[in-house]
């Protein structure tokens, strides 16, 4: 027989501690319930479906179940790793805008030409990521990048992944016959690390190498205009002895770089508009136009006159810089 003050089987040991363990238990499931909320929430309502596809990403990638192609492009590592990240700043830092994209082809060869701007030259990939997520088809822009780009440590290869490859005319006809939408910003270096007073002035297209792969190729050339990268760094000097240190084609002096260290390196949240422009016809001039230096010059300088007009034309819609 139990004892006064002896506790028998189905009795708790210390006081209130089932009651203790309750109010754990019952508090846990409810900030465990609040956290799930909050970040659903946060990533919209279709947070479970990118989780899901986050672990079969990583599970794909530790069996290497993943594609790569001849130039080193890895659509899942871009769809998974690198596009959401810049989907970020493309919809909530820069309100990216597109209009035209109706004419980029579905499923054909293209070549893009675009202007280039923004000190740092951010606006190639951000126009990669807006086509991809504004075409029906969802099209993947390769780019054409400058030898620059790929002999730097990591950037060269997350560009090489992310389906850049070096801009010579041999590499893009061969993307442009086997269909990809191919981009090219002819101005290079010139016209991202142009002085902020000469923005929207679009610098020299070169000698017209682009257009020859588009003749060769039998594609379509795309105008692209970009309207807010310009104000993302805004140049007001360029450190030539630094630059020649380093071996980069100009060092950046802009309001907040180098004054407030990596601080400075946040761009500035300018409101961007993209706009493609109608397709300029190549296939009716024949592959045998491309050895006519005046034909490719004529055609160059119009697709040039073409951006530089469609920049000034959304300049003058433009309400403000930021807005």
């Amino acid at each position: 027989m139990a004892t006064p003050g002896t506790p028998d089987s189905g009795q708790a040991l210390v006081p209130g501690l089932a009651e203790l363990l309750s109010v754990l238990l019952s508090a846990g499931q409810l900030t465990s319930r609040t956290l799930g909320q909050a970040a659903g929430a946060a990533a919209g309502e279709d947070w479970e479906r990118r989780f899901a596809e986050t672990l079969h990403f990583l599970q794909r990638r530790v069996k290497g179940d993943y594609a790569v192609d001849d130039f080193g492009f890895d659509r899942d590592f871009t769809t998974h790793t690198v596009f959401p990240v810049l989907r970020l700043l493309k919809d909530k830092w820069f309100r990216v805008e597109v209009r035209g994209i109706e004419n980029i082809p579905a499923d054909s060869g293209a070549l893009l030409v675009s202007n280039h701007s923004g000190t740092v030259a951010i606006d190639s990939v951000i126009t990669q990521l807006a086509i991809h997520d504004a075409h029906p088809q969802q099209r993947f822009l390769r780019m054409l990048g400058a030898d620059l780009v790929f002999q730097l440590p990591v950037v060269g290869d997350v560009a090489r992944k992310t389906g850049a490859t070096l801009a010579s005319n041999a590499d893009a006809e061969r993307l442009l016959r086997g269909g990809e939408l191919v981009g090219v910003w002819p101005e290079g270096f010139k016209g991202v690390g142009k002085p902020f007073r000469e923005r929207y002035k679009l610098q020299r297209f070169g000698r017209g190498g682009f257009v020859s792969a588009a003749i060769r190729s039998e594609v379509p050339i795309i105008p692209c205009s970009v309207v807010g990268a310009e104000e993302v760094y805004p140049m007001i000097g360029n450190m030539k002895t630094v630059a020649r240190l380093l071996g980069a084609p100009y060092a950046p002096i802009t309001p907040f770089f180098p004054l407030l260290g990596p601080l400075g390196l946040i761009p500035l949240p300018s409101k961007w508009i993209i706009e493609f422009g109608e397709p300029v016809d190549t296939a009716s001039l024949g592959p045998a136009a491309a050895e006519d230096p005046m034909l490719v010059f004529e055609l160059t300088d119009q697709v040039r006159e073409t951006i530089q007009q469609t920049l000034y034309s959304v300049l003058v819609t433009r309400r403000s810089v930021f807005f």
